[in-house]
């Protein structure tokens, strides 16, 4: 594990520790090895450092490109090895970067509905989905909740938000034979997000409320 990525993990570790009240669930279900597609819903800026602090492998992840055009952000995010990608989800730059990460067996996160979302999930983007499907990768879901009360770092110590992180079981997309199209990401997509939702609070799964619901029964 990188110096710095260490040294930024063990200070995630003590923020959150000391000016929240947090919980990780599921973490000794985390594959300690290997290629791992980590995908989450996207809350507040907190959720990256949030995801570092309880998964007890290193992961890389892409931020959205207008953070690093900030000096102290960009030599921050660089330190990290963090990748920038537009929020669209359809940087093919940016998403080759995460299959090149997944070919060599790192764990890959990203936040399929591309922007923060308070309080309720939004309709995600085929990213996620993509580069499952063409690295063959397993995927990690795992739901965020008390992030959305985390709105600015510069407020230290934090208001005593309670955060919990659910960690799901790692699983994977069926195997496709043929074209991959838009039709099929949408499918694949909403497996995802299903898998997220299904972590979260009913009030928190928005676009995916519904569905989730009947999974969870």
């Amino acid at each position: 594990m990188a110096v710095s990525y260490a040294i930024g993990r063990g200070l995630a570790v003590g923020c959150f520790s000391t000016f929240a009240r947090w919980e990780v669930r599921g973490r000794e279900g985390v594959p300690p090895r290997g290629r791992l597609l980590v995908v989450a819903n996207h809350q507040s800026n907190a959720d990256p450092p949030v995801l570092v602090a309880a998964l007890p492998r290193r992961v890389w992840f892409v931020a959205k490109r207008e953070l690093f055009r900030y000096p102290i952000a960009s030599t921050v995010l660089r330190a990290w090895e963090v990748h920038p990608m537009d929020r669209d989800g359809r940087d093919s730059e940016a998403l080759r970067w995460i299959l090149q990460g997944l070919e060599q067996e790192r764990a890959m996160a990203i936040f399929p509905e591309g922007t923060r979302s308070p309080h309720s999930m939004r309709k995600a983007h085929h990213g996620a989905a993509f580069v499952a499907l063409k690295a063959l990768a397993p995927i990690l879901p795992i739901g965020i909740t008390g992030t959305e009360n985390i709105r600015s770092f510069g407020r230290i110590p934090f208001p005593f938000c309670r955060i919990t992180v659910n960690i799901g079981q790692p699983f994977s997309l069926p195997s496709i034979e043929g074209k991959v199209d838009d039709a099929l990401l949408d499918s694949m997509t909403e497996m995802i997000m299903m898998r997220i939702a299904a972590l979260l609070p009913e009030e928190y799964r928005g676009a995916y409320r519904f569905a989730a619901s009947g999974r969870a029964k």
